[in-house]
């Protein structure tokens, strides 16, 4: 059944009830504010983010109206619920990381708990996207990628995890044509 932009804040509630034994409120208010996007997200499904102001942390998940309310009501709430794995990570367990060990071990969690979605690190839904067109190669290695633009300032992975412990560095710069 496809749903289109379901309201997010009561499903948040559910997840948080359900999965994440209410740590992600305070009060019954959110620690995370949930939204829909603009019409301007449309190459993923959605994203966590957080900033911190004079020691104050304000952090939202935001989910792709143009991506998701297409997609059905499953594809919303296991989008949903990833984004809000990136939460618990970092505002309960307060960890810096992506889709690391503690980011997977709640994912399998949920997934074995779960029987009407499933989540993943990555989704498969159908987006559009710009072609590659810009080559840019490592001043390391000299191994060229393709990308949609120029970015300023970006080091090999492969490099900068081989040679610098993961840590970027400039010896690793990718230079564009």
């Amino acid at each position: 059944m496809i749903m289109s932009l379901i309201p997010l804040l009561p499903v948040f509630h559910k997840f948080n009830r359900q999965f994440f034994d209410q740590s992600l409120t305070t009060n019954r208010e959110p620690l995370v504010k949930v939204r829909w996007s603009d019409n301007r997200l449309k190459t993923t499904a959605g994203f966590y983010k957080r900033k911190q102001l004079k020691g104050v942390i304000d952090s939202e998940i935001i989910l792709s109206k143009p991506i998701l309310s297409k997609l059905s009501c499953n594809e919303i709430h296991s989008t949903l619920c990833h984004e809000m794995i990136h939460a618990w990570v970092d505002r309960i367990l307060n960890i810096n990381e992506i889709h690391g060990p503690n980011f997977l071990s709640k994912m399998n969690e949920i997934n074995k708990a779960e029987n009407n979605f499933q989540i993943s690190i990555r989704h498969n839904f159908p987006v559009e996207r710009k072609a590659l067109k810009y080559t840019g190669k490592c001043l390391n290695c000299g191994e060229k990628y393709m990308y949609r633009k120029r970015i300023k300032n970006i080091a090999c992975k492969k490099c900068c995890n081989l040679f610098f412990n993961g840590s970027w560095n400039k010896k690793c710069l990718i230079l564009f044509d």
